[in-house]
């Protein structure tokens, strides 16, 4: 089947450019002879009709690849071709184009990369756009064409919470699931000596002793994810995903997988798509190695993520593409601001339509495959749970700092004070230059972050900073200074706990206002169909804010994290050859 896909694509590599290529003269020099006499030409009239009846065998008579209705000017084996543009005698007899190539002016070329040959040779991409290869499916069964093709891996569906797709280990492979995870940048698996965690119980577990292209490493390593940590050693061996096999791939062996979040897991492990930077002891990712042993033409991969759970198909990964069937539109992208994850500016996130302020002067987000929820800032995500009537809790410090300092803080912003100065103007905040946010997610903030960042900032001052945010934008709307007091107290009542979920009315989804992100100049809507997460049906059901609180202090933040929630919504493309993200609506 994979020989067939490929002459089927070469067929239509040289279909279109038999359309498209341009003509050209050939100079008949060097031994050719020209149609000198009458004799000469009705010999080579009635060699013309044989051999149009035995395909151009061209050995004895080779001036007759000359006549007008040959397939091209040069003999090769016993043919008549087009050297120029010929993808099987492409520059010389016998030299063969890969199945992704065409023949563009006697070169190959990959005409779904190539910006010089965008689509078809001589074809030049417009400024700003790179060519991208478009997967051609079969629209009346697409999960079957798709499965043949060597770029693509399906995913599984849980609950719109975890998406995760089945690689293998070894020769011969043997099978485990993954996340493909753009936020980190390892692959780690359960190992045959992982005996005290109970979570490797539960899952299938490498071993080494069963692969005989296994290769020793045995150098320690640990990582610290978001939630949950993992640590074991690491060892070389074959990946294959989907038809790809990967060779001398290194990767973890977890011979410690602490706590329940891998307990309940779906998925058995963690294949990370982020960049080396990132990449616990600088292993090369699986992604890397993909390029470099040349599996991958083209270094793009793109993400679709089924947001229906109840449908067997839960999502697809595009080795090397995209697949124009579950997108529409052309893609908006930004460029990559920090390697190591994919992180891109981000614009201000409007509630109801409305400007929230929080980022009006920018801020940082991630794209991250690995995230279930939307991860941002306690002060914005308070307001959305206002917004949208989801649960809470009281914080205490956020009552006392407006009860004893909210009229102070108003009097101030009227004055035109510099909002970032005025907490530690009232004393709430050690003034540093940029505003003062909690610790967050330890695989985002390095060590020494971590260390210095949590003395600087207390519980008032991050509740302080929150509440000049909170009256900044109730002024802009030019309520009433009452009302103004009134609202930021309700918003201390609703504060998220730290990558928490908060409960929302399933009765009232319907009702509920969009929550939309600027990037890349352009408003990326969610509606509330696509942010609450509901589990269960009937009166049982429970619904789940997709939004959770998530505080990163500079100069990392204030970051974004935006992950299935958005990532289902919108179909996006992890670029590395130009180093930045798209997003499309998805289909």
């Amino acid at each position: 089947m994979k020989l067939f896909n490929a002459a089927i694509m070469s067929l239509c590599a040289a279909i279109a450019l038999a359309i498209i290529a341009p003509s050209f003269s050939l100079d008949v020099e060097n031994g050719i002879a020209s149609y000198e006499s009458e004799e000469t030409a009705s010999s080579l009239r009635g060699m013309k009709r044989n051999l149009m009846g035995y395909n151009m065998t061209c050995d004895k008579f080779a001036r007759v690849c000359l006549l007008k209705n040959s397939p091209g000017p040069d003999c090769c084996n016993k043919k008549c071709v087009n050297v120029k543009s010929d993808h099987l005698n492409c520059g010389m007899c016998g030299y063969k184009c890969k199945y992704t190539e065409i023949c563009c002016m006697g070169k190959c070329v990959n005409a779904s990369y190539d910006k010089t040959n965008c689509g078809g040779c001589n074809n030049k991409c417009n400024k700003g756009e790179i060519a991208l290869k478009r997967v051609k499916l079969d629209p009346n069964n697409r999960v079957a064409s798709r499965m043949d093709e060597t770029d693509i891996v399906g995913l599984k569906n849980y609950l719109d919470a975890q998406y995760y797709g089945e690689i293998g280990i070894g020769n011969p492979p043997q099978k485990f699931t993954v996340i493909f995870d753009t936020g980190s940048s390892n692959l780690w698996l359960p190992s045959s000596k992982c005996t005290f965690s109970v979570s490797c119980y539960f899952h299938p577990k490498y071993k080494s002793t069963k692969s005989n292209s296994y290769r020793k490493n045995g150098t320690r390593a640990a990582i610290q994810y978001g939630t949950g940590a993992i640590s074991g050693f690491f060892s070389y061996d074959s990946v294959r995903v989907g038809d790809i096999v990967v060779k001398n791939q290194e990767f973890i062996e977890a011979t410690r997988e602490p706590g329940v979040i891998f307990l309940v897991a779906k998925f058995d492990g963690i294949l990370g798509l982020g960049f080396q930077e990132i990449s616990v002891g600088k292993a090369v990712p699986v992604w890397y190695n993909m390029l470099e042993q040349g599996l991958i033409k083209e270094p793009v991969f793109s993400f679709w993520l089924n947001r229906n759970p109840e449908e067997e198909e839960g999502g697809e990964i595009v080795f090397g593409g995209v697949d124009p069937a579950h997108y529409r539109g052309k893609h908006t992208y930004v460029p990559v601001t920090r390697k190591g994850y994919w992180q891109f500016d981000m614009g201000d996130v409007l509630i109801d339509g409305k400007p929230s302020g929080y980022c009006a002067n920018g801020c940082s987000a991630i794209a991250d495959s690995g995230t279930s929820l939307l991860a941002g800032p306690t002060t914005v995500i308070t307001m959305i749970n206002h917004a949208i009537g989801a649960s809470g809790v009281v914080s205490k410090e956020c009552r006392a700092v407006v009860s004893q300092y909210g009229q102070t803080i108003m009097d101030l912003l009227l004055a035109e004070a510099k909002p970032k100065k005025i907490c530690s103007d009232i004393g709430l905040c050690a003034f540093d230059g940029t505003r003062g946010v909690n610790v967050g997610i330890e695989s985002v903030v390095d060590e020494n972050e971590r260390k210095t960042s949590g003395g600087l900032h207390g519980a008032s001052c991050s509740a302080c900073e929150m509440a000049v945010v909170w009256i900044q934008r109730q002024l802009s709307e030019n309520q009433t200074q009452d009302r103004i007091l009134s609202y930021v107290n309700q918003l201390c009542d609703r504060m998220p706990s730290p990558m928490g979920e908060s409960a929302v009315d399933c009765g009232s989804i319907s009702s509920l206002p969009t929550v939309s992100l600027t990037i890349g100049g352009r408003i990326f809507d969610l509606g509330p169909q696509e942010y609450i997460l509901k589990v269960g049906e009937g009166p049982a059901a429970e619904c789940i804010s997709g939004f959770t609180a998530l505080d990163i202090p500079p100069p990392r933040g204030p970051l974004w994290i935006l992950g299935d929630v958005f990532m289902g919504r919108y179909h996006t493309v992890f670029d590395f050859g130009e180093k930045r993200v798209g997003f499309a609506e998805a289909a």
